[in-house]
């Protein structure tokens, strides 16, 4: 990615406020990394969440794979958010459903910070489908909230623990 100053400070300036809505990490996001995995779309049309075709956020509902493409590829730079925590063992399924809570409460707190500073002029991807309502309206009638909607990665077709890779920031945080 060419050296940018202004892009440099906006990107050090929102990783700051993201760690102050209580992200973990932050790592800079190089557009040009991202690939858009045709097989990771796949599993989502597997429907093991029980949302394709349920939700707004989620296939098909989120565009065509190249319609998300056009999406991602608007945008010369980002930011990569985690949160992390610990888990007392690999099924520790209360801990990991605590830690979605909390990134999605960090991703919804950042969006707002986020529309204050520039409007809709962003693209904010999360994990999993949108839980915003109770019960989605899709596809029977339109979104209720389509300004605060966060499609997830998987969605648009990325492969997460790659994109943390190509980026220099760690997928994984347990033990060897």
């Amino acid at each position: 990615m060419a050296h940018d100053p202004a892009l440099d400070a906006t990107l050090t300036r929102l990783a700051e406020l993201a760690l102050d809505r209580g992200f973990s990490h932050s790592s800079r996001l190089d557009i040009q990394t991202l690939k858009i995995r045709a097989e990771v779309r796949d599993a989502c049309a597997a429907d093991k969440c029980r949302a394709y075709g349920k939700n707004w956020s989620c296939p098909p509902a989120c565009g065509t794979l190249a319609e998300c493409e056009r999406r991602i590829r608007q945008y010369r730079a980002g930011l990569i958010l985690q949160t992390t925590g610990v888990l007392e063992d690999s099924f520790d399924y209360e801990a990991m459903t605590g830690l979605a809570a909390r990134h999605n409460g960090c991703l919804a707190a950042f969006q707002e910070k986020l529309r204050v500073l520039s409007g809709d002029s962003f693209l904010l991807l999360g994990s999993g489908g949108c839980k915003i309502c109770e019960s989605c309206t899709c596809p029977e009638s339109p979104c209720r909230f389509p300004e605060r909607m966060i499609i997830s990665m998987e969605a648009m077709g990325l492969l997460v623990s790659e994109v943390c890779a190509a980026n220099g920031l760690p997928y994984y945080y347990g033990p060897a």
